[in-house]
């Protein structure tokens, strides 16, 4: 049955979400779903896989980025005219509102139509299903798999934002489809059996070695693919593609055992780390350290070289309990400081009396680093400096990370002095720009741009302005974001072994107070 080899999948792809998990399977006469909150080992118990019936299936970890923490908003989400059509969507679209209104009035699609929850997954599918309606009453001699294409092109024709997607669409087959900048990552794997060539599709192609797949290829910008019930394979390139990456999937999203878009995550994070190396020569922080220490587990890539680079002693300082989830993709940031101090430990024996360089592969909100330098220095270190492996994060990400309120992120408004002085360091150097940039297209000097929103405030899209992200802040996803200022650790340690430190207060005045109210 397929639902093993999804549920296999879905384990590797824990790291992408752990909010909800869901599945669907077909025999080709009749879906079988099952969906709801929690980690893929828990939603997906042995009474559950055994209902699950059937030779193709496709299934989903949520990482909410729009829409509530619901179970009614675990994907995949289904409509049932035409066709019957499931679909999983990784990304986030920038014109939900837009476009639900269009579902939502019959002036501008075929019918009217019901969305159940607030997510723009499901308004994305809708747009979807109208456009195989649309198609179908205009064409109606085309043969069926013309219409979907069609109707794929109409809904890029209509989207705005980031969308990798599989559908289950009855009597068709398994369709997939990348927005033509190719924001977030979609693979195209296949293996061969003793009953013909089999296709999947995955965010990250380390999903396919536990199940037997090799990757093909990525699928490209605009692109759709269309897996017939026969298991045929069609491309239809539907939109020109000109593909702008998320560099964020490089830095923190993806495994570092995958290949997205002809870059390997791994090697990039070591490009990374050598890099970082030589800022933090020209800094001459190198001489003011005596090891290395990664953040587990994504920093330890960009660690080692750095270790190498500066002919340092790599040390496994914090170790990490692998029974926490990540604390970044976490729903609120409350929940994140709690789930730190039971998701790390720090060895005094490595730290103790001890000049440490701590690596981390990005600095978002600060508050968790602010607890590991505090933990660090109660572990005995004389000194605490901090190195990111990714630029400062000052924007908000509009495109399917969890980053809606720039009001969250500890480098807005501030230096990286001031940073670091919020974080209770006695140093911190980050990636530059340029760096990074340049690591990544050593990697595939073919692609050209990559959304680096987050780090530069440049939109590829072209629709973000202050107005949608000021929304987005007041009535999106920002709405109910508790804004906690970090709190500076109380060591007992000597004065003199402390870096200067600002209040808080301080620290914060100058860019937020009119934000009072939201803190």
């Amino acid at each position: 049955m397929a639902s093993g080899e999804i549920y296999e999948a879905l384990l590797m792809l824990q790291h992408r979400g752990q909010d909800s998990a869901g599945m669907v399977t077909t025999d080709g006469a009749k879906f079988r779903e099952h969906k709801d909150n929690g980690l893929v080992k828990d939603v997906f118990d042995k009474e559950t896989m055994g209902v699950l019936k059937g030779h193709s299936g496709i299934g989903h970890v949520r990482y909410p980025t729009a829409g509530s923490t619901s179970a009614q908003e675990a994907q995949p989400f289904f409509v049932n005219s035409p066709l019957g059509i499931y679909m999983i969507h990784n990304g986030n679209l920038t014109n939900t509102e837009e476009l639900r209104q269009r579902c939502q009035t019959s002036c501008d699609v075929s019918f009217s139509r019901y969305l159940r929850t607030q997510s723009d997954s499901e308004v994305l599918l809708n747009i979807f299903a109208d456009q195989i309606q649309s198609q179908h009453d205009k064409f109606p001699e085309f043969p069926l798999n013309d219409v979907i294409f069609k109707a794929v092109t109409k809904t890029m024709e209509a989207t705005s934002g980031a969308y990798s997607c599989i559908t289950l669409i009855g009597q068709v087959g398994m369709l997939a489809f990348r927005d033509p900048r190719g924001i977030r990552p979609l693979v195209l794997g296949k293996k061969s059996t003793l009953n013909g060539r089999e296709w999947a599709f995955a965010s990250e192609d380390c999903a396919f070695g536990p199940i037997g797949f090799e990757r093909v290829r990525d699928v490209l910008p605009g692109e759709a693919i269309l897996i017939t019930e026969d298991g045929e394979m069609i491309s239809h390139q539907c939109m020109p593609g000109n593909l702008a990456p998320c560099i964020f999937e490089y830095i923190y999203l993806a495994r570092p055992d995958s290949v997205l878009n002809g870059i390997s995550v791994y090697e990039m994070q070591l490009s990374l780390g050598r890099k970082l190396a030589d800022r933090i020569k020209e800094l001459g922080i190198d001489k003011k350290i005596e090891m290395v220490v990664p953040v587990p587990d994504g920093s330890r890539p960009a660690a080692i070289e750095i270790s190498a680079e500066l002919n340092l002693p790599y040390r496994e300082g914090l170790v990490k309990n692998r029974y926490v989830g990540r604390t970044f993709i976490m729903p609120d940031q409350q929940t994140r400081e709690l789930s730190v101090l039971r998701k790390l430990n720090a060895m005094r024996t490595v730290f103790e009396g001890k000049r440490v360089l701590l690596v981390d592969d990005s600095i978002v909100r600060g508050t968790t680093m602010t607890q590991i330098v505090s933990m660090v220095r109660r572990a005995g270190a004389k000194k605490v400096y901090l190195a990111s492996a990714a630029p400062p994060v000052k924007y908000p990400n509009v495109y399917g990370v969890d980053m809606p309120s720039k009001k969250e992120f500890i480098a807005n408004n501030l230096t990286e002095q001031e940073v670091c002085d919020v974080l209770g360091a006695d140093g911190l150097v980050y990636q530059t720009m340029e760096s990074l940039l340049t690591a990544a297209q050593d990697m595939n000097p073919s692609i050209e741009t990559f959304d680096c929103s987050c780090f530069d405030g440049n939109y590829i899209t072209g629709d973000i302005d202050d107005e949608y992200l000021e929304a987005l802040e007041s009535t999106g996803r920002g709405l109910n974001r508790t804004i906690i200022k970090p709190k500076l650790p109380e060591v007992p340690v000597p004065a003199t072994q402390l870096a200067p430190q600002r209040t808080i207060d301080d620290s914060f005045d100058d860019g937020l107070e009119e934000e009072e109210g939201h803190l």
